[in-house]
């Protein structure tokens, strides 16, 4: 049997911590991931965060606890779309800015 479809949606605005913007099961889960998608939002899907995730109420802000684990989504969405800071410099030669 297929397990039923689970999307939480965050909201980051640079300055405050995520907020959950919208979640769902099953159809209304599609939906949000479609929309989603539609908008260039890049999806995330990891099935034990979707479980932290869906505990928390429409318009609360995520727990101090998940902080770095959705740090480090954001930070790597922003890498995968050519996004840095201004003053970041790759020291390290590790991403390819050739692209």
């Amino acid at each position: 049997m297929k397990k039923e479809k689970s999307a939480t949606a965050l909201k980051y605005d640079g300055k405050a911590a995520p907020k959950v913007i919208a979640k769902g099961h099953g159809e209304l889960a599609e939906d949000i991931l479609a929309v989603a998608r539609e908008h260039g939002v890049l999806v995330h899907e990891d099935e034990e965060l979707i479980k932290l995730l869906s505990q928390i109420e429409l318009g609360d802000s995520i727990p101090k606890e998940l902080y770095v684990v959705i740090a480090e989504l954001i930070a790597f969405s922003y890498v995968l779309q050519g996004k840095f800071p201004d003053k970041w410099h790759n020291i390290h030669q590790r991403i390819d800015l050739k692209t």
